[in-house]
């Protein structure tokens, strides 16, 4: 059965947010920060959004995607409250 992930990162500083999803979490982050380090083409990658600070799982693709424009669709208190409550610390998940 197949994952999908909705999921938030962030820039070193943690001044811009960034939401997506993805079915391949590992492999995705990856490619932000290639985006990061190489044409900055996607939002993520002018704002070198390579750090995850937050992550959902879910078994349906259309609930991930449902879910993703719910987070997309917040203010950004609600999402630093939302990542909080899973990483109170707002510590970076990933090595990046």
């Amino acid at each position: 059965m197949r994952s999908y992930f909705v999921y938030i990162l962030t820039n070193k500083t943690k001044t811009v947010l960034y939401t997506g999803v993805t079915n391949d979490l590992s492999r995705r982050i990856d490619e932000h920060m290639q985006d990061a380090l190489g044409n900055k083409q996607s939002f993520s990658g002018k704002y070198n959004c390579i750090h995850l600070l937050y992550y959902e799982e879910y078994r349906d693709i259309r609930e991930a995607i449902s879910r993703e424009k719910e987070i997309k669709g917040w203010t950004r208190a609600k999402k630093v409250t939302l990542i909080k409550l899973a990483n109170p610390e707002m510590q970076f998940l990933n090595i990046g």
